[in-house]
């Protein structure tokens, strides 16, 4: 890789690990936090999911500042602003108080990914490569992060862990400030674009969203779109789900009970770095288009399959956790790379605005379809329907592809 392709990679990667780490950490402290402010589920839920939501809403306002501003200083304030919002966390004395700190932490969290993930598909040449650090280092922070705070909170408050995980993202910005590059390495910020250089506002991001929203990105929105119902389906439920699988027992730290389940979960979550990686690597070497129809497929199989491999004893279990993991996380770099063929070069960050809205914003309606299932239906039938949207995905990919051929085919004649 070209030192300005390792700087934006090593960025990046400190501000997705911190986006994750606050990510998967905040579920664990809901079971305590219904006792702390004597709240109902349904109304914790109402809040948690509202800190959750802020992600999505405020996606779609930083990819457009990212391309009018860069995205440098908006990774930085994104991850100061979570550190904010889990420094009220840790001191919110009613409910109300807790939901404006996790609308805080969200609105900072919503400004990582268009402004991330757009600042690698413009500035860097090996994209495919750093897509795939990029996704190892998120599931280091989604991996570490629920595990130290686990471990943590059997001997700590819990207001005194959420106030630690400050340091995380204060070192990340430290980190990230003195890093230098340029932004715009592998593309040229103007040319041949009707929008670029255009004032901030909504006119601009009319006509932007006009030429974006055309064509191919539509079909690579929804395919990101179908990826994100079907990941926050999966796990939302997932811990729940393996904690009751008679094979998983609980085991003792600290002389605290713990659920080994939930070390297994863990262990998933960093198979799923390097699951991250090689997606990333792959779309370095093969087409998006082709590497997601093969990743869908395998998903596919594993969620008509899942039910049957954890009736089938310890072994047959985890190794089919494994691989939920691994291509879970496979898939997420090549939809990126797959958004970043398909939108200009100085529209990728409204681009992955668009996207992480479809991602996180409307891909949160995985959680309450999953709810739905799993209440009514069960696992089995909960993993036969989350395999509806990676087949829709399959038909989207092969539609990409029959249109790359046809165009090829034109050229050629």
């Amino acid at each position: 890789m070209k030192k300005n392709d390792r700087t934006i990679t090593l960025f990046t990667m400190v501000g997705h690990a911190s986006f994750h780490l606050y990510e998967m950490v905040i579920p664990l402290f809901v079971v305590i936090w219904l006792n702390e402010f004597d709240v109902s589920a349904a109304v914790l839920g109402a809040v948690v999911a509202v800190g959750y939501g802020a992600i999505g809403v405020g996606a779609l306002p930083s990819g457009a500042l990212a391309d009018r501003y860069g995205s440098k200083q908006l990774v930085v304030l994104s991850m100061s602003g979570m550190a904010g919002g889990f420094a009220l966390i840790s001191a919110a004395p009613t409910i109300w108080v807790l939901s404006a700190a996790l609308v805080l932490w969200g609105a900072a969290a919503s400004l990582y990914h268009p402004a991330g993930l757009s600042l690698i598909t413009r500035g860097t040449d090996q994209q495919g490569t750093a897509l795939a650090y990029h996704g190892v280092a998120g599931n280091v922070g989604t991996a570490t992060g629920p595990l130290a705070a686990v471990l943590l909170l059997t001997v700590l408050d819990w207001r005194f862990v959420a106030g630690l995980l400050i340091v995380p993202a204060l070192v990340g910005v430290l980190v990230a400030s003195r890093l230098t590059f340029d932004e715009r390495g592998e593309t040229s910020s103007t040319e041949n674009n009707p929008v670029a250089g255009q004032s901030l506002g909504l006119r601009r991001f009319l006509r932007q969203s006009k030429v974006l929203l055309v064509g191919g990105f539509i079909v690579a929105f929804a395919i990101a779109m179908l990826a994100g119902t079907y990941y926050r389906g999966i796990f939302t439920f997932l811990p729940d789900i393996l904690a009751d699988l008679p094979v998983f027992g609980s085991v003792e730290v600290a002389g605290e009970p713990l659920e080994s389940s939930q070390y297994v979960y863990a262990g998933l979550l960093l198979i799923g770095g390097l699951g991250q990686y090689v997606g990333g690597r792959l779309s370095d070497y093969r087409s998006p288009e082709w590497a997601i129809f093969g990743v869908f497929t395998i998903l596919v199989l594993i969620s008509l399959l899942f039910p049957f491999f954890v009736g089938a004893g310890l072994v047959a279990t985890l190794v089919i956790c494994a691989t939920l993991g691994f291509f879970v996380f496979m898939e997420a770099p090549i939809h990126q790379a797959l958004i970043g063929k398909y939108a200009a070069a100085d529209v990728h960050g409204l681009s992955f605005g668009y996207t992480y809205l479809g991602v996180f914003g409307l891909g949160a309606a995985g959680a309450s379809i999953a709810g739905i299932v799993l209440t009514y239906g069960g696992m089995n039938l909960l993993f036969t329907t989350l395999a509806i949207f990676p087949i829709i995905g399959l038909i989207l990919a092969g539609y990409l592809i029959t249109r790359g051929r046809k165009r090829v085919e034109k050229v050629v004649q």
